[in-house]
């Protein structure tokens, strides 16, 4: 049997990737009747940190120490990440998980677009066209004024502008920060802010499986993590990137099997505009940065072409 391609391997990474943080988001939503968002968070947060520390120590990136510029970039990272997490953990806890995640998945345009706006990088009428067209379909998805509106959805549209804060902060990040030094902290505070607001709440008496079932979540969660730096490190991001939409027939898949949630046409149709528009902008990304690389290979060191 011939070996995996690099593409290969690293689409096969970024499913492994996606159905690990599915069963991890399918997992605390099977809590969600005998805890609060933050009472989950904190009981989840206390196994990912200690898995997430355990391998950062092992690798020596506990010892980090950024610089101001770094430091002030993490903790809007961290800003982002906990309040990405407050606001998808809250509407995945009300709504169907196909839909909470059908939403998340516009990320990709959201990113695109807030780079462009705070950031400015060039984006042409292409992408600017497929991110009002993917929007569009996240508003099939809400259905805003419609019957079947649920107003937990715009709590996963609030968690992904703060994931754009998260994504636009990592960007700016220097080389020399540690991913997992940037994962461990970002756990840390998770399980802290979780903790913090959980004091203020009545606790219930908390089951051993339920103690069980957040504990395999963070192991999902980890496994996620890994498989996402795995993912990175192998192919061409053009090639492996809209692999990342499977997690949408993850979701699907669990939504029906675990929580009886049958998806409906809007949330179909809603979710192929979303899954479209974000494939076509992964295309149009990729094409520039290949012309880019092809420019810059055929200028002199003086500037003219040769």
């Amino acid at each position: 049997m011939a070996p995996l391609s690099d593409n290969m391997r690293g689409a096969v990474y970024m499913m492994v990737c996606m159905a690990a943080f599915v069963i991890n988001d399918a997992l605390m939503k099977s809590v969600s009747g005998g805890l609060t968002v933050f009472q989950a968070m904190f009981l989840r947060g206390i196994a990912a940190t200690t898995l997430v520390g355990l391998l950062a120590a092992y690798k020596g990136a506990l010892l980090h120490r950024p610089a101001p510029g770094d430091g002030r970039l993490l903790v809007t990272r961290l800003v982002g990440e906990i309040g990405g997490t407050i606001c998808f953990l809250t509407a995945l806890f009300h709504m169907p998980i196909a839909n909470a995640t059908a939403i998340l998945q516009s990320m990709p345009l959201a990113v695109t677009l807030g780079a462009a706006l705070f950031l400015r990088e060039p984006v042409g009428w292409r992408r600017y066209l497929a991110i009002a067209i993917g929007f569009s379909g996240v508003l099939v998805i809400v259905r805003p004024g419609a019957e079947g509106f649920n107003t937990y959805a715009l709590f996963a549209v609030t968690a992904v502008a703060f994931m754009v804060l998260r994504d636009l902060s990592t960007r700016r990040l220097s080389r020399s920060v540690p991913s997992l030094f940037v994962a461990f902290t970002t756990a840390a505070a998770i399980t802290l802010t979780g903790g913090a607001v959980s004091a203020f709440q009545p606790w219930p008496e908390v089951p051993m499986t339920t103690v069980g079932t957040l504990a395999v979540a963070a192991g999902f969660l980890f496994v996620g993590y890994l498989f996402n730096v795995m993912t990175m490190r192998s192919g061409e991001i053009g090639f492996v990137a809209p692999f990342r939409y499977t997690i949408l027939i993850w979701a699907i898949l669990l939504g029906v099997v675990v929580f009886g949630e049958i998806p409906d046409s809007q949330m179909l149709a809603g979710s192929a505009i979303v899954v479209g528009t974000g494939v076509y902008t992964f295309y149009r990304e990729q094409r520039l940065r290949i012309a880019e690389r092809r420019g810059a290979k055929a200028l002199a060191p003086g500037g003219r072409l040769v």
